[in-house]
């Protein structure tokens, strides 16, 4: 029998991120594993106060609620180790990402992801 793979859905703070959601929602399914949404934010950046900003995590956590995914907020100027820790310790098999608008290839962001989190299928949904 295959092993339940969990899926980490790694958003930011724009309600785009619905499509990297339903796309982790998908894989859940597909893998029998828990859904889970992450964002973190660096630490000193100002996201409450902002209404645009906030209607879009408000937006996201709706949207996670909907599909049964635990939707988490955190803080850190270090967001690779931040994500190699929640993806530890929540049994993350796979990892879906939104592909960065900035560029079309694989940015270092995601090596670095790669290079720290072994056995871990990384998915780059389209933007």
């Amino acid at each position: 029998m295959e092993k339940l793979q969990n899926v980490l859905i790694c958003v930011t703070r724009q309600k785009s991120c619905e499509r990297l959601i339903k796309a982790g929602f998908d894989e859940s399914q597909k893998s029998g594993g828990k859904p889970y949404v992450i964002h973190v934010a660096p630490i000193g950046e100002n996201f409450l106060g902002n209404p645009r900003e906030d209607e879009a995590l408000e937006c996201l956590f709706d949207i996670s609620k909907q599909v049964g995914a635990e939707m988490t907020v955190l803080r850190s100027d270090d967001i690779v180790s931040v994500l190699k820790d929640y993806s530890e310790k929540h049994e993350i098999g796979i990892m879906i990402l939104g592909e960065s608008p900035k560029s079309k290839k694989e940015g270092g962001f995601i090596r670095q992801l790669r290079k720290g989190l072994h056995g871990v299928e990384f998915i780059i949904v389209p933007a």
